[in-house]
Order: C-alpha cells, then sequence, then structure tokens
C-alpha cells in the first residue's frame, strides 16, 4: 500500500544527587529554561548509538537527535517523518521512498545514501542493533540511491516495510558515521554533552524541519529509582519524571497545581507466562486452570489501584490495527478451575512464580495470584529474582513469570516476538509452524483484509495455547511540572511518546 502524507499505512539521598534546575538564556523559538526529564538510567555502560537502544532513556536520547524515516501512531500505524513518500511495486518487493528536505546538524544535506548506509549498519550483527531483525529482507545490493530518492530492494514481498521504518532503533544517521560519542543528527536537539552513567545534555535545533523546539535545551537526568523520580518532580528538581507506577501516579493527581499526571490507557500489556515445555504447565489442563482460576478484576482493583483494564489474553488493545474484535472475555471460573486441576493429578503440586523489581507491578502481583492459586489447589511461591539477570533466567529455569510489553504494533509484536525464531522473547516456550506461516502470508499479500484475517487466527492461536495469560493492560503514566506545554499522553513506542520537541518549560 503506497505511503504519503495524506495516508500512511498502517529519596531524599537519591534527589541530593540531582543539581538544582538551572535557568538557561531564550533564543529564537521561544521558551527560556532548559527542561530537565527524569527517565532510569543505563550506568557506564550506555552510549548514544542510536541503533542500540535497549533501554527507554536510549530511546528518548535518539528521538531529541535523529529522526526516522516514519513514526508509530497511537494506533500504531506508520506516518511520514524523514520520508515524504513511500511507494512499492506491485510485488512488494521494491519500495521507492521520496526523503524530505532537511539537512544534519552540520549542515550536510540528507540523502538517500545515508538512508541506505542506515540500513545496513542497522542489519550488521556487529552494531547489534534492537531493529536488526527487522531487516534480514534488505537486498542492499539491488537497492539504490539519488539524492533525495531512494529504491529498497527486498529478497520476499512485505506489504508491512513502511511499517518496520518506525520501530525504535531505526533512526537514520550520516553515511560512513561510525563513531557516536558526539553525534550528528537531523533532530530537534544538537548534542551537547553526555557521560555514560549521567545527565546528557542538548541543544535546539533551529534549523529542524518540523519547527523550532521551544526549549532552548533539553536535559536527559538519570534516576534510576522511581521514588526518587517523582520526589524529584514533586520537588521542582525536573519537569518531566518517566514511567510512574501508579501508587506514585495518584500522589502526582493530588499536587494539582505543581504538577499533572499524563496516562495513555491501554499501554502496557502485564503477562503472567506459564511454561507449557515444562511440568506443570506442559498439561493443557493446569493452564486452563490457571488461566480461568486467577481473579483479573481483583489484580486491577489491587495491584494497578483501578488504573488499568482487565486483561483478556490478548496482546494490546481494541485501539491497535488489526486487534480481534468482539472476543469474549475469559470468565473466572473456580470451582471448573478445580476440576481441572484434580483431573490433571496436580493437586497441591508446587511451583515458583518468579518475580522481580524490573516492573513495581510484578511482586505485588505475584503476591495475589499465588492467593488466588490457593483457592484451585496450586501451591505457588513468589520468588524475587535479580532485576539485571532476571529475563534471562527465566528464560532458562522459569515455570512462571511476570513480564510486560509496552504498546507495539501487533504485527511487529507478532513478527520479533510470537514466531518459532523468537528466542529472546519466549517466555513460555510456545512454537507454532502454522503461525509462522499465516504471518509470512500476511506480510506477503497487498490485501488488507485478507491480513487482517491472517494476523486475527494467529491471535487466536496464541490466546488458546501459548500460555501468555494478560491478566491486565495498564496505563502508561508519566509526570510533569506545572507550567510545562507541549508533552502528550502517549502510547510507550509511538512517536509521541517521549518527545520534547514541542514542550517548553516557561
Amino acid at each position: 500500500m503506497p505511503l504519503s502524507r495524506r495516508a500512511f499505512l498502517g529519596g531524599a539521598a537519591a534527589l541530593a544527587a540531582v543539581p538544582a534546575l538551572a535557568a538557561c538564556g531564550g533564543g529564537s523559538g521561544g521558551g527560556g529554561e532548559r527542561l530537565r526529564v527524569a527517565f532510569p538510567g543505563g550506568g557506564s555502560r550506555e552510549s548514544l548509538d542510536p541503533h542500540a537502544v535497549p533501554q527507554f532513556v536510549d530511546q528518548a536520547r535518539a528521538k531529541a537527535c535523529f529522526d526516522a524515516l516514519t513514526g508509530w501512531t497511537q494506533e500504531m500505524t506508520a506516518q511520514p517523518r524523514l520520508a515524504e513518500s513511500i511507494e512499492p511495486d506491485a510485488t512488494g518487493t521494491r519500495w521507492r521512498i521520496r526523503l524530505r528536505e532537511t539537512s544534519w546538524h552540520d549542515g550536510r544535506p540528507l540523502t538517500g545514501d545515508d538512508v541506505l548506509f542506515t540500513l545496513r549498519r542497522i542489519a550488521d550483527p556487529a552494531t547489534s542493533a534492537s531493529a536488526a531483525s527487522l531487516f534480514g529482507g534488505v537486498d542492499l545490493t539491488a537497492s539504490r540511491a539519488n539524492g533525495r530518492d531512494v529504491e529498497v530492494a527486498l529478497t520476499a514481498p512485505d506489504f508491512l516495510f513502511p511499517l518496520w521504518l518506525g520501530a525504535p532503533g531505526t533512526e537514520v544517521v550520516p553515511a560512513g558515521s561510525t563513531d557516536h560519542a558526539r553525534p550528528v543528527g537531523t533532530g530537534p536537539f544538537r548534542f551537547v554533552s553526555f557521560e555514560p552513567g549521567g545527565p546528557a545534555v542538548y541543544a535546539r535545533n533551529d534549523a529542524y524541519w518540523d519547527g523550532a523546539p521551544p526549549s532552548p535545551e533539553l536535559e536527559f537526568v538519570p534516576i534510576d529509582d522511581e521514588q526518587a523520580r517523582l520526589g524529584a518532580l514533586l520537588s521542582g528538581q525536573v519537569g518531566y519524571a518517566h514511567d510512574l507506577r501508579p501508587t506514585s501516579a495518584r500522589q502526582v493527581e493530588q499536587q494539582a497545581g505543581r504538577t499533572t499526571l499524563l496516562s495513555a490507557p491501554q499501554s502496557t500489556s502485564q503477562f503472567l507466562n506459564l511454561r507449557v515445555d515444562r511440568p506443570p504447565f506442559a498439561d493443557p489442563r493446569v493452564r486452563e486452570a490457571v488461566r480461568i482460576g486467577i481473579d483479573r478484576e481483583a489484580l486491577v482493583r489491587v495491584v494497578l489501584l483501578g488504573t488499568g483494564q482487565v486483561g483478556n489474553d490478548l496482546f494490546g488493545g481494541p485501539g491497535l490495527q488489526y486487534y480481534p474484535a468482539d472476543v469474549p472475555q475469559v470468565p473466572r471460573d473456580v470451582e471448573r478451575a478445580r476440576a481441572l486441576v484434580r483431573e490433571a493429578g496436580a493437586t497441591d503440586v508446587a511451583f515458583e512464580l518468579q518475580t522481580s523489581g524490573s516492573d513495581p507491578n510484578f511482586q505485588p502481583a505475584a503476591t495475589l495470584v499465588a492467593e488466588q492459586l490457593a483457592e484451585i489447589g496450586l501451591r505457588a511461591t513468589p520468588r524475587v529474582l535479580d532485576s539485571q539477570t532476571y529475563f534471562s533466567a527465566v528464560r532458562e529455569s522459569g515455570v512462571s513469570s511476570f513480564t510486560r510489553t509496552g504498546t507495539l504494533p501487533i504485527p511487529d509484536f507478532i513478527g520479533r516476538r510470537r514466531l518459532s525464531t523468537s528466542d529472546n522473547s519466549n517466555y513460555t516456550g510456545y512454537r507454532d509452524s502454522e503461525i509462522d506461516r499465516l504471518f509470512a502470508a500476511a506480510i506477503a499479500t497487498p490485501d488488507d483484509g485478507a491480513r487482517a484475517r491472517d494476523l486475527e487466527q494467529i491471535q487466536t492461536r496464541l490466546r488458546e495455547a501459548s500460555g501468555a495469560l494478560v491478566w491486565a493492560t495498564s496505563n502508561w503514566n508519566v509526570g510533569v511540572a506545572a507550567g510545562i506545554t507541549g508533552i502528550e499522553p502517549a502510547k510507550p513506542n509511538s512517536h509521541l511518546w517521549a518527545r520534547f520537541d514541542k514542550a517548553s518549560a516557561g
């Protein structure tokens, strides 16, 4: 499907370490203060490489300095950014991209050579790029660039190619660039300074193609502890605090006149993962018992303080493109769950519910789920693992665990997390060759109706057999100080999420 501008496919001690809010001289574009934003930090091994963005702060810094060809809307469809238009040929194996007229921070014009270099760099295993798997089908030898025009050749039809170009970690970099210690981008802010594990400072790009940002400077302040981020916001030391849990969000709301809560509903899918290839959940009767035995409404009410939505074992929510319509809600049926446990000979079977501090909701959810499963005859014991190694540990040795996934386009979620080859994100051991086949058919057809049907079949199969239970979709919460304007509630990974080029601190 063609894409154009009109139609695009679809803590006090911690606070002591935070310096006082600094004023900065104004300039063209308005706004007289440096905007300081607090994110969980990545430590001394951080870099500013826009293609290696494992953490939220990495993605946010990349957005400040660079731009991608497309971006994702709140519905998780593609919209144009550096690309003015993207048009496929009839086969879906060649895509013609017309770039907008803009320049790098050093004054050089953006060209198609930059785009091809970027795709080559992302696909190169040596880069360890976050989005590498999305571009394995790009034939760089057969691709061509001429000024602002690019023709990207693919080895197989892919009518969702523009969607991949908006994924985190796909920002365009200058051709030939090898060192991102002092990055040069096309984005709304120019690099000033950065110390791994410390602040990153950027200055307004007055020549930005989408308008100069109101704030003359932007500073990313690393505050790993969530309570310390909240404290920095409430004390006026930062103007923005990223990723707040429900209890903190309630505190922000109670500070009317001093702070504002920006909350994007149905932004994060909260998973209870059951390993289908290990006992006791290798028995589908035990999996089904857990599925209908947990009290999702109580989990939302207690763990999320009523601010989320009851999950239905489907990723995302009704606002996303390709989300299945009219799927009945999974009911709670304690008696049926008990009967299934007895039938499977699993009464009083003991197992661990693995959790960590990676998400503040995991541990309270594990405690409540253990109580609920006791009602159906299962003995689950929460066990807290080290956050640094949690996700690899539950892949290697877990039988049940908690994870979360921020909003993604449904095709991206399936393509990178639910195919047989998706080992890094496989927390249940589920593999299904029919899902692989349906996904290949979905991206190869130009018929969006046929694509929707294939993707719906995939989601039905995952819901019924994958062992990945979505107990809730939680809101994405950030706090902003009074007087901060130009920041919108936005779903994670969308173009507007963690973006500050329209924000003003005064």
